[in-house]
């Protein structure tokens, strides 16, 4: 993500004031209906009706393998971090994969610091919700289309097929109006990896350590104007996802925000009492009620997780544009019409 400067040299100007996120993602407006992207689209895709995935008792995904692919520390934290915590606590073992060193963005006065706070932060994220470990490739940042996408997909086919991996959460390939090129590069690159990481023929010197494996599961996020066909309950999850945020100090709009802002707003002696009354309250209510809601659209481009709860009847809810394994016409039908020969 890009950095955003919280406070300039007003402290109300700066409190209230960061540069306004690329595009605002459309609501799809019913689960019953077809959803609307905002494009001419007549496709069979674009009238799909949206799932609501909703918290199932247990552990269900139990032994399942989750890859979290994002080019920033903050990305995931942003925009899916309560279906990261959903899934993580029904079963599955999560691995955080980083595709750029966020050399580009965040707290530091050299390169050298921007990397290693940002990668400080990376760990506190993966900490927060459990995931199990990180792989860091360390592309540049905000330089990844300057790569061969070929080298990218090559080593996520190999973390796929090393750790088996059965669903993966990142960037949408299909996303509109998205300006940073390490979004769209990495999204591109997964996408192309897990379905050629279930092959003999792609990197087969790699057969002799690991063996094929696609992966089966996506879900995808976007800044923009995306197809919407599943959203995610996270009501029992937004206090992990506040707190997956409260934790990436280095980059992006959560982090200190809220403690800066009550700091900034007391200098004039004001408050907000929706704050709280100390600063690690203050992060916390900021990031859940003003990132997460109320100034959304500003600080992440995307719609409030409350209001896109409400539209299906949930507290909090997250969108995706999900895809799930085939359906097997023929085993169904074997079922029903097998005889003995």
């Amino acid at each position: 993500m890009k950095r955003r400067d919280f406070f300039g040299k007003s402290m109300l100007a700066g409190a209230f004031m960061s540069p306004a996120a690329a595009v605002a993602a459309l609501d799809s407006s019913s689960s019953k209906k077809s959803i609307h992207t905002g494009l001419e689209s007549t496709t069979d895709k674009e009238k799909e009706e949206v799932v609501i995935e909703r918290p199932v008792e247990g552990r269900p995904h139990a032994g399942k393998v989750l890859g979290i692919i994002q080019p920033h520390c903050d990305d995931i934290a942003l925009f899916a971090a309560g279906t990261v915590a959903k899934l993580i606590h029904e079963g599955y073992t999560g691995y955080l994969i980083r595709t750029s060193n966020d050399d580009a963005t965040g707290v530091g006065n050299s390169y050298g610091e921007q990397v290693l706070n940002n990668e400080k932060a990376n760990e506190a994220f993966a900490k927060s919700l459990g995931i199990k470990k990180i792989y860091d490739l360390h592309y540049r940042n905000h330089r990844m289309d300057e790569y061969n996408i070929q080298e990218i997909k090559g080593r996520l086919i190999f973390l796929f097929r090393l750790l088996k991996v059965d669903t993966v959460i990142s960037y949408d390939p299909w996303g509109h109006y998205e300006e940073n090129p390490d979004h769209y590069v990495t999204a591109k690159a997964v996408e192309a990896a897990r379905w050629m990481a279930g092959g003999r023929g792609d990197y087969p010197e790699q057969l002799d350590v690991v063996e094929p494996h696609s992966v089966m599961e996506r879900y995808y996020f976007a800044r923009g104007p995306q197809l919407v066909n599943r959203v995610v309950d996270i009501s029992n999850y937004i206090d992990k996802k506040v707190e997956a945020n409260k934790a990436i100090t280095s980059q992006g709009p959560g982090g200190n925000a809220g403690a800066q802002l009550r700091k900034a707003l007391a200098a004039k002696g004001k408050k907000l009492p929706i704050l709280g009354n100390d600063d690690n309250a203050a992060n916390f209510n900021y990031i859940k009620n003003f990132m997460l809601d109320i100034d959304s659209e500003r600080l992440r481009g995307v719609p409030s997780d409350k209001k896109t709860g409400e539209q299906y009847g949930l507290e909090w809810a997250e969108r995706f544009h999900y895809f799930g394994p085939a359906e097997n016409k023929l085993e169904e039908y074997s079922k029903a019409n097998l005889v003995n020969a």
